[in-house]
């Protein structure tokens, strides 16, 4: 069953990360600077090396692969969501080598900023809280009928019981 609700943009952020710190400890903490708990991410830029997974559907495990060495940021997409009550990034990046040669998957702590900008757009809408997937073994998204952002002055908040 597709579970889908309608959110809205309500703040873009861009800026430039630091040269040699760890890119998903950047965009976590950037998240709970500006209070982004629902959004998304993109980034382009470099590292100096990679922490990337991939999810064995079987095991239900991630594995992770370590590149160390230099490569470009082709492409870094992901979403902004709440798992254990903090904000919590999940995004896959693609790299290319000096080869040429491509490597991709889910984004890991270990991923050293060479050079990278990004884009996040923070988004207004009900609560979407990564809790345990019985199916498939992964923290996905559990839609809640609360919004991620308290009320404007003047409006009242929506029921505890919506």
């Amino acid at each position: 069953m597709t579970t889908s609700k309608k959110v809205q943009s309500s703040n873009i952020f861009m800026g430039k990360l630091p040269c040699g710190s760890d890119l998903l400890e950047e965009l976590t903490g950037l998240c709970r600077e500006h209070g982004v708990q629902l959004g998304r991410v993109e980034a382009l830029g470099a590292v100096k090396k990679a922490c990337i997974g991939f999810y064995d559907q079987e095991k239900r495990v991630y594995k992770f692969s370590t590149l160390d060495q230099p490569m470009e940021i082709t492409n870094m997409i992901g979403n902004v969501s709440i798992k254990d009550d903090e904000p919590f990034v999940h995004a896959h990046i693609t790299l290319v080598d000096e080869t040429g040669t491509v490597h991709g998957g889910h984004l890991a702590p270990g991923t050293i900023i060479f050079a990278c900008e990004f884009v996040l757009e923070a988004f207004d809408g009900p609560t979407f809280i990564r809790t345990p997937d019985k199916e498939t073994g992964l923290p996905l998204w559990s839609v809640s009928s609360h919004n991620t952002t308290p009320p404007s002055c003047g409006q009242k908040a929506p029921p505890k019981n919506a």
